[in-house]
């Protein structure tokens, strides 16, 4: 493994003998003790202490320096700016790899760029390819040892002379990334620092690790909603196309020391059946490696799936490339801990494992305990990383070919699917309907206008069935080289349906259905059969700037990518969001939403609630459980400051709020409590319900609309809405709620999986309640699920209006 010292680590520590093989197994892997060049720093000659020791950290300026003086010292790396991250820090990539490679960069990226987006009859020499591997880490800010580690990670790149580290230089260009999450690394970093030697040393912040999505930055990967994202799908999908990424994170502490790939079903259909074969690879190579040292607890074939789409590895599935997820369990930030056979076995059952102290085929040697410690986490990370990078060295022309081969499948027609997606001209809400054609194009697919009508078929049952199709229009052929993605995103999920023994649900890893255009609200059909399509190219433009698109929608052109939108209120009220202390990504994604639509507000935080102190015409509650709402954090994690919620006297000022003639309006689990406070005439008809009974884990679901009701202005009858774990309402007879819209009756699903629909057809989905002079408006479900689904976003505009 990469050089780097081992504490032993409880009952898998090995010892003896063993300990023998393992630090000459150690060497093996390790680059050579002998530098190529004195002149390279070490990470601890940088920043005062070795990365990855107990109870340091380095911040991201400490990071980036780090990685700025290895790029100056050695000609092995060369670090890159690409982009600044949603606070404004400097997000950053290192190239790391052989002398010559480094100085030939620019068309290593060409010739990579070329095999992703393969053109019919070109002739490409791919023995002259490099593998291109991407390595991530720490996303999750909170998994902070990953980002320690890939300054180790970047110095023993920079200094080996060994031959088996000169053949991985030689071949592979390795652009790692020190974090995907900058600004939550310095978050972290300093609440680190700040709680260190205290009672609360090794505690989460008490606020989001990344300004507007926290845990959820790793659910942006096809939205592009957030800056870090946008960057990094750039450097992947518009410039360098790996052929294998890896992600890198940490999981429980009580969970298995390390999963790795292959993962649990169900796959993906639109994952090329190499890959998963090319991941189930690189996945045992990583846990060979690890068992080799003496490792346990590493797992495979469980808990993660490669159904959905919008991770961080999972959107290279649709790229044709590789993904890979690690999840190493956790310490106490940078702090060790001291893990019991006890508290192993309260971990309890996950999906294909049944418990971390039971030994099976994909867990065959069982962890049972002892001391874990960020240096245990970066020794398995470096383990897994060298295997990685062994296999892309030794097997470069296989990933190459891999990567070339399936471009080259996807220009073939398929007489199974569309030939085409159609964005219809002249629908209303252009705005979202510019914001989807930037999230394709900026994923490096191909939009095209049809600058004349065209015919084709919408049915694919009846393909003669040849209609028009208004120039104006849109149009995303599907044979391109990244069709897996233009399906993906295009096509309505179809979730199987898996229940385990005892005939409930088997949650999925995320959601099972996220269909684009359905969520953000725009019009759209496949066609099945253009006519006289080989002359299509004569009726169509290629848009290479949204602003080309923007000009057709009849829309003002923007100066960047991504810009806001126009603020959809005419007659704004005075807006308060409630924050609180609990880092809440639903209040996280509500503040992107309204930031996005330039729409100012307030943030509210617990004193200000438990104090009246509102300032506020319409007060939201993002989707919170009452429990962290009024209580919020505890005094046995948080110092006093950041805990208490807003108490019952917060809930009393949301009382008199509303009786003085305000607007309350509650997001999913924050009405539970309105529901409670208030004595609503409301049932969740779902509650209490087991997963065998009702079970919609993440679905695009169809809406009833009442349109003539104030908060539906701008809606259609029927509109797509976004069911995660949600709730649906009867209302009382004779009461003074209405029901502004209803799940529908007939065709419930859109995209997902749904079981026991039944019991929320027809229910209500929206209400809205007069109380005192004001009004209550609730939602059963996330109306700004993730910035997502534009589709809903409208209801919110509606209810912050005076």
């Amino acid at each position: 493994m990469f050089r780097h010292s081992r504490k032993s680590s409880g009952a898998s520590a090995p010892s003896g003998l063993r300990r023998t093989i393992v630090l000459a197994a150690a060497c093996l892997f390790a680059f050579a003790a002998t530098t190529a060049a004195q002149n390279v720093p070490t990470p601890k000659s940088v920043l005062g202490f070795q990365p990855t020791d107990d109870r340091t950290i380095a911040d991201w300026k400490q990071i980036t320096d780090y990685f700025a003086k290895l790029d100056a010292a050695s000609d092995r790396v060369k670090v890159q700016e690409i982009g600044k991250t949603t606070l404004g820090r400097s997000q950053i990539v290192a190239f790391i790899s052989s002398e010559e490679n480094i100085r030939n960069l620019e068309q290593h990226r060409g010739f990579s760029e070329s095999i992703a987006n393969a053109v019919p009859g070109q002739k490409i020499d791919l023995g002259k390819g490099k593998a291109v591997v991407a390595i991530s880490c720490s996303i999750h800010s909170t998994e902070i040892v990953a980002s320690q580690m890939s300054m180790l990670m970047a110095h023993e790149l920079a200094s080996a002379t060994d031959p088996e580290s000169k053949q991985i230089l030689d071949n592979v260009i390795l652009l790692l990334i020190p974090s995907a999450n900058p600004d939550g690394i310095d978050i972290v970093a300093d609440w680190y620092r700040k709680t260190l030697g205290t009672k609360y040393e090794g505690s989460s912040p008490p606020e989001l690790y990344h300004h507007y999505a926290g845990h959820d930055n790793n659910r942006d990967w096809f939205m592009m909603n957030l800056a870090e994202t946008r960057n990094i799908t750039k450097l992947f999908w518009q410039e360098w196309f790996p052929q294998i990424v890896w992600d890198v994170h940490q999981q429980g502490q009580t969970a298995a020391r390390m999963t790795v790939p292959p993962f649990f079903d169900p796959p993906n259909p639109r994952i090329d059946p190499r890959i998963l074969r090319e991941l189930g690879l690189l996945g045992y190579k990583m846990a060979a490696d690890l068992q080799a040292t003496g490792q346990a607890g590493i797992v495979t074939n469980a808990t993660y799936d490669t159904w959905w789409h919008g991770g961080f590895r999972s959107a290279p599935y649709y790229h044709n490339s590789i993904g890979i997820l690690t999840e190493a369990a956790s310490a106490e930030l940078m702090s060790p801990v001291t893990i019991t056979k006890q508290q192993m076995e309260r971990q309890g059952p996950t999906r294909g494992f049944r418990s971390p102290l039971e030994t099976a085929t994909n867990a065959p040697d069982a962890w049972t305990g002892g001391e874990w410690s960020p240096k245990d986490i970066a020794w398995i990370e470096l383990t897994a990383g060298r295997a990685v990078l062994e296999m892309a060295a030794k097997f470069r022309e296989r990933y190459v070919e891999t990567m070339y081969e399936l471009a080259s499948k996807n220009l073939r027609p398929d007489t199974n699917e569309p030939e085409a997606f159609v964005i219809y001209a002249g629908q209303p809400r252009e705005e979202a309907v510019s914001r989807l054609l930037e999230i394709l194009m900026w994923q490096g697919m191909e939009v095209r206008l049809l600058t004349e009508e065209i015919e084709g078929a919408t049915d694919p049952a009846k393909r003669d069935d040849i209609h028009e199709i208004p120039g104006g229009s849109f149009i995303v052929m599907v044979n391109q080289a990244q069709k897996p993605n233009v399906l993906s995103l295009f096509e309505e999920q179809v979730y199987p349906e898996r229940l385990n023994e005892k005939g409930e649900a088997e949650v999925p890893y995320d959601v099972a259905g996220w269909t684009l255009p359905l969520q953000m609200g725009v019009e759209y059909t496949p066609v099945y059969n253009i006519k006289d399509s080989d002359y299509l190219p004569g009726k169509t433009e290629v848009i290479h700037d949204i602003n080309r698109a923007r000009k057709a929608l009849n829309l003002s052109p923007v100066s960047g990518p991504f810009a806001a939108m126009p603020n959809p209120l005419r007659n704004p009220a005075r807006v308060g969001l409630y924050k609180g202390w609990s880092g809440s990504m639903d209040e996280g994604w509500t503040r992107l939403v309204l930031d996005n639509h330039s729409i100012k507000y307030k943030s509210l935080m617990d004193e200000d609630v438990r104090s009246g102190d509102l300032g506020s015409d319409v007060v939201i509650l993002p989707s919170m459980g009452e429990r962290s709402i009024v209580q919020g954090n505890s005094e046995q994690r948080y110092p006093k400051e950041y805990t208490g919620g807003i108490g019952d006297e917060g809930v009393e000022n949301l009382k008199k709020f509303v009786n003085d003639g305000g607007r309350l309006v509650c997001f999913d689990s924050s009405c539970d409590l309105v529901i409670k406070a208030f004595g609503l005439p409301l049932k969740n008809t779902v509650e209490g319900l087991n997963r065998g009974q009702f079970y919609c884990p993440g679905s695009i679901l169809a809406l009833d609309v009442d349109t003539s009701d104030p908060l539906s202005r701008g809606l259609k009858q029927r509109t797509a809405a976004y069911f995660t774990r949600s709730s649906a309402w009867e209302i009382g007879e004779g009461s003074a709620v209405s029901s502004v819209a209803r799940y529908a009756e007939d065709d419930l699903l859109l995209s997902g999986w749904i079981l026991g629909e039944q019991h929320i057809k027809g229910k209500t989905a929206i209400a809205s309640a007069k109380h005192g002079k004001g009004e209550i408006v609730l939602f059963a479900f996330r109306p700004q699920h993730r910035g997502q689904s534009f589709a809903t976003f409208p209801f919110i505009f509606n209810a912050l209006e005076r």
